[in-house]
């Protein structure tokens, strides 16, 4: 009876499991190990799919003013890449400093793809020169990411200037050096400095006006007050289309077909001649190869969409394609081409 009555006090689970033969015992070991291990592979993957890029809205850092042709190249290619990447890019203007300040902010943001900025003629090959201390390096800070598009040079006169081509403006001023003048945004300025390199280019003397930024150098070249502007496409074309003032060349390698009437600076007897402002596309250096690859396509495929060619192309910019290798390459170009003028012109600002 006592041994009876001392079996029934025996737990059943313990009962039950003594009971079990070892076979079984391991069978039920077996499943709550595959069990677990299901769930821990479930939890990895859900881990790894909130993580693919990009999983969260990416920030595009526009060193210039809102409104402007820089910020609309922004907003047009953001619009167009955020829809490919199914993520929202947001436009985060930071102008000031000739670019610096905007760009600095990039080089420093995290290398996770989240931070991306507008790289322009000005961030990338003239205030890394112009300023003693712009607060990045051009080239070791940033990830090349592409091409964005370029915007030609235009050599512009009042429409009523004497000079009809550029070979009268180089005899003009090989006949009285220093005499003719041209204007500018500013000392540094892109246009200041595409200036300077067609007096390199034709080995005559000019006398640069710089102004404050906005639109005064143009409305006194269409006041006679100056002699001529540098200026690019986006500004040029709707004053040329309006007659008030009147284009003699352009720096690119071909005549634009909005212009065909207006002639290279090659066909003009400058065959090296080929001065664009530009835009790209930067991210963070140290940034993954799978995530510029990424971008790289999804930029390339925007530029690529009728829509927002033609829209760049009603801003002036011919898009340009690219690959990151390419930019690379591009941008040190840039770089040592401006170095070599700005030095030349001993031209700094603190």
């Amino acid at each position: 009876m006592m041994t009876k009555h001392l079996s029934l006090e025996v737990p059943m689970s313990m009962s039950k499991m003594q009971s079990q033969p070892v076979v079984a015992r391991k069978a039920a070991l077996t499943r709550r190990t595959l069990v677990a291990s299901s769930l821990l592979l479930g939890f990895a993957q859900f881990g790894f799919a909130a993580d693919v890029y990009p999983s969260k809205p990416i920030t595009l850092i526009v060193p210039y003013p809102a409104g402007g042709a820089n910020d609309a190249v922004a907003r047009i290619v953001g619009q167009k890449m955020g829809e490919l990447l199914k993520q929202s890019i947001v436009v985060d203007n930071r102008a000031g400093a000739g670019t610096t300040i905007g760009t600095t902010i990039a080089a420093r943001a995290p290398a996770d793809g989240y931070t991306l900025v507008l790289g322009s003629l000005s961030s990338h090959a003239i205030s890394p020169h112009l300023y003693r201390q712009p607060g990045y390096d051009a080239i070791k800070d940033f990830a090349p990411l592409g091409m964005i598009g370029e915007a030609p040079i235009v050599l512009e006169v009042a429409t009523n200037s004497p000079y009809k081509d550029v070979k009268q403006i180089v005899d003009q001023a090989k006949k009285e050096p220093g005499k003719l003048t041209y204007g500018s945004a500013g000392n540094g300025s892109p246009l200041h400095l595409g200036a300077e390199l067609f007096k390199r280019a034709s080995g005559v003397d000019l006398t640069h006006v710089p102004y404050k930024g906005g639109n005064a150098h143009t409305m006194d070249l269409m006041g006679n007050r100056i002699d001529m502007i540098f200026d690019t496409l986006t500004s040029a074309t709707p004053l040329i289309a309006s007659g008030k003032v009147r284009a003699l060349a352009v720096a690119s390698a071909e005549r634009l077909p909005e212009m065909p009437n207006v002639p290279t600076f090659a066909e003009s007897g400058y065959p090296n001649f080929v001065v664009n402002a530009w835009y790209a596309l930067y991210a963070p250096a140290k940034v993954s190869p799978e995530v510029v690859a990424k971008l790289n396509k999804a930029l390339n495929d925007s530029l690529n969409d009728p829509d927002a060619k033609e829209r760049l192309a009603k801003l002036g910019v011919r898009s340009k394609a690219s690959t990151p290798a390419e930019l690379a390459t591009f941008t040190k170009t840039e770089l040592d081409r401006y170095g070599t003028v700005i030095n030349a012109i001993n031209l700094k600002i603190d």
